[in-house]
């Protein structure tokens, strides 16, 4: 085989990345502006991610090597695929992250890789590129390190020491679909890796608090990933792992991801992924989970038989399902109660509490709120506005969530 040009391994192991989706870089703080550093999460360059204050983060996703000695049925990079290898050294990873930068191409780095000789010599090899380009090169952008389970728990300990977030991937929301399409994988040794890494950040945390000096540990947090329609698990029980991954790992972010067919598929996975709009709608209501207080329960009520609707969000379906829970005075409700109304997010409920404590709001100060005062308008009552029997309409579905043109390019 001929040796592979610099460029042909990032065509390669770029493009052999793009199927993880937990590379998004909210959550992290710049770190200090020593002089000779260089790098910082604060400015804009290519965008590849959204920090939740909506700045642009731009992220060098490659792969270490797409080589892998695992065989998960719905991994294009499983050792049995007929896909095209190859491999970087670290000192080419933290080459290209530095020239990358200084062309103002990225303003930080997600390393994942597939398992190369055995877990620990990976993990080494994933936790010498952040070390070099911190110690060597003094590299104060954002570094993301994909952790392996399988590793000893010294060696991913050390990945926090130098990368801003780690994620270690949960894959599937069931044990029976990891036993099943990820037979090299354990759940137990994936959620003990958890477990740990939280407490290594409780207790880099603590540390701070008493001590000036203490080390930064993994700042941003860990983060992990569902795939999304490679097994015959519904929204609601994939919404019910996300809500205990949060509970009981703390992790900053869940992020799902839409089964996509790979060449050579395995016969035991689907032949056509999901709709796009039901990872929009998991999203949705992960937000739900996270900002607005709903619990898992509530998402359950929104669905019909497990599964979200897609020509309408989840909160809207909440409110159609519970009409008794409205209208909801502006003027007077609770915050709690705010944020159950369609069409109104955190923001404007924000405004909406400062506002009145100055004045009553009317339709017209709501409307300035929202994108659609006709999705807003059936479930409030302000100073000049009150629903009557708009609420009570068997066609209210209709009214407020026409269905738009948009969803026939997720159908397939």
């Amino acid at each position: 085989m001929a040796k592979m040009s610099l460029k042909e391994k990032l065509e390669v192991l770029a493009d052999a990345a793009k199927y993880d989706a937990s590379c998004a870089s909210s959550g992290t703080a710049k770190r200090d502006s020593l002089k000779g550093g260089i790098g910082s999460t604060e400015g804009m360059g290519i965008c590849h991610a959204y920090a939740p204050d909506g700045r642009c983060i731009s992220l060098l996703k490659i792969l270490l090597t797409n080589y892998c000695q695992f065989d998960c049925h719905y991994c294009i990079n499983r050792k049995s695929s007929s896909v095209r290898r190859a491999a970087f050294t670290v000192d080419e990873v933290v080459d290209l992250t530095i020239g990358f930068y200084r062309r103002n191409y990225i303003e930080g780095l997600f390393l994942s890789s597939g398992i190369i000789r055995n877990s620990d010599h990976t993990m080494e090899q994933l936790v010498l590129v952040a070390r070099k380009l911190r110690e060597d090169h003094g590299f104060k952008g954002y570094i993301h390190l994909k952790t392996i389970p399988d590793a000893d728990p010294e060696i991913v300990a050390q990945a926090g020491l130098w990368a801003d977030r780690v994620s270690i991937n949960i894959e599937l929301p069931t044990t029976s679909a990891l036993t099943r399409l990820a037979p090299d994988k354990s759940e137990k040794r994936i959620t003990g890796a958890m477990a740990e890494m939280k407490t290594s950040i409780l207790e880099a945390k603590e540390a701070s608090r008493k001590f000036k000096y203490a080390p930064r540990f993994a700042p941003a947090g860990q983060s992990t990933q569902m795939i999304v329609g490679a097994d015959a698990a519904t929204d609601v029980q994939i919404i019910d792992r996300a809500s205990s991954l949060y509970q009981g790992y703390k992790m900053r972010r869940v992020y799902y991801s839409a089964f996509s067919p790979i060449p050579d598929a395995s016969a035991v996975l689907p032949l056509q992924r999901p709709p796009l709009m039901r990872e929009h709608r998991l999203y949705q209501s992960d937000w739900l989970l996270r900002f607005y207080g709903y619990e898992p329960f509530d998402i359950q009520d929104a669905a019909e038989n497990g599964m979200l609707p897609l020509d309408i969000d989840p909160k809207l379906a909440w409110a159609l399902k519970f009409r008794s829970a409205f209208p909801v005075d502006v003027n007077r409700a609770e915050r709690e109660r705010l944020l159950r109304v369609p069409g109104l997010g955190v923001k404007a409920v924000k405004t909406i509490l400062a506002t009145r404590r100055y004045r009553q709001l009317r339709l017209d100060d709501v409307a300035r709120l929202t994108q659609s005062i006709a999705k807003v308008r059936p479930f409030i009552v302000t100073l000049d506005w009150r629903p009557t029997l708009l609420i009570d309409r068997a066609d209210l579905r209709r009214l407020v969530a026409p269905v738009e043109k948009q969803l026939e390019l997720f159908a397939g």
